[in-house]
């Protein structure tokens, strides 16, 4: 691990702390005896499980969609194996992780990684678009959550409105950029190269590599049939991932018993926004987004199941991949460690342009 990813580490861990720190120092009375004692019902949380696998199944079926063009004859179940090696290494080294799945599906199919981690990016948007068309049909759209935001207090009715649009016009200026970059990702790449030459660390050609890259993978998709293939299976796999975390918050009985699937997705959201701050193996930023959420947005009380249902969200939705991912790891003879330096060499490479 070089120097970098140790500042980074550290800063997150103290932004973390800091929050960490803010949260708690509300709680006058948080009895930390409580935060094991809830008696859960297992039932529902292996049924989160169970939903959190189905939507690496479906993972597995977009990245096929996706290959289709280059690799007809690549197979689902050959493409669940890095899948769930891929999430495991990221559950567990943190963004250095994050690029093992397109690494290994790329040696797998025995193609270029850069033509994988230009799918991986292009995949990034099909899950922008997934869940935020889930999330702003249940917030615009005649639902219960609706009724719950009439019901909310001014200010978080407010916060829930805004996060509507401020995904919706992400969506739009992401579609907008795909457009642009599917008729003219090479000049524009070019133009980049050129303009920035001057930067330091060669950043204008490193921009131009990731512009080319996305323009790539903007070309595995192979039509309109093979667009609605993959938004199907994109809105498919984060509704069931929302059933997910509706069996584990019910799993906590009649206190979280309103919280419906739709009400859910808010919770979605703020787990991944809490995502981007994360610590190896043990998360952080996660956690924290969805206990904040449950206690200031739905008011769930005592505020000590509201930390539990926060670590077992994170526990069902981001770790339970861990037990398998590292059996089939270990099956293919393969450590985790090694593949994320292979692929940040990789990486590397293909910004250096020393790969095809």
């Amino acid at each position: 691990m070089n120097n970098k990813k140790y500042v980074a580490y550290a800063v997150v861990f103290v932004v973390l702390a800091v929050l960490v720190y803010l949260q708690f120092r509300t709680w006058q009375h948080f009895d930390w005896a409580r935060l094991f004692q809830f008696g859960l019902n297992w039932h529902h949380i292996l049924h989160g499980v169970g939903y959190i696998y189905i939507a690496y199944f479906l993972r597995a079926v977009r990245w096929k969609i996706f290959l289709r063009p280059v690799r007809k004859e690549a197979s689902i179940l050959g493409l669940i194996p890095p899948t769930m090696i891929g999430f495991t290494g990221l559950a567990l080294l943190g963004r250095a992780g994050e690029l093992i799945r397109p690494y290994l599906i790329a040696r797998r199919e025995n193609l270029p990684f850069a033509s994988q981690v230009a799918v991986w990016t292009v995949e990034r948007i099909f899950d922008i678009g997934g869940f935020t068309a889930l999330l702003v049909a249940a917030i615009f759209l005649p639902s219960k959550l609706r009724a719950f935001t009439r019901a909310a207090p001014p200010e978080v009715r407010q916060w829930i409105h805004l996060t509507g649009y401020a995904l919706i016009a992400i969506v739009l200026g992401l579609l907008t950029v795909a457009v642009l970059t599917s008729y003219r990702g090479n000049r524009i790449a070019q133009w980049v190269e050129d303009r920035f030459s001057h930067l330091a660390e060669n950043l204008g050609h490193r921009i131009a590599q990731k512009i080319r890259e996305f323009t790539v993978g903007l070309n595995t998709i192979h039509g309109p049939f093979a667009f609605l293939q993959l938004s199907a299976v994109s809105l498919l796999m984060w509704w069931v991932i929302a059933l997910a975390y509706k069996e584990v918050t019910r799993a906590y009985g009649a206190p979280m018993h309103s919280m419906s699937a739709t009400k859910v997705l808010l919770l979605m959201g703020a787990s991944m926004i809490g995502s981007m701050v994360q610590l190896p193996g043990v998360g952080g930023g996660s956690q924290l987004a969805t206990i904040s959420a449950l206690d200031h947005v739905f008011d769930i009380v005592p505020k000590e199941l509201t930390v539990s249902c926060g670590i077992m969200l994170w526990l069902v939705t981001f770790v339970a991949v861990v037990p398998v991912g590292l059996l089939l790891s270990h099956h293919e003879r393969l450590s985790l460690r090694k593949l994320s330096e292979e692929t940040e060499q990789a990486e590397e490479a293909a910004a250096a342009g020393t790969t095809s």
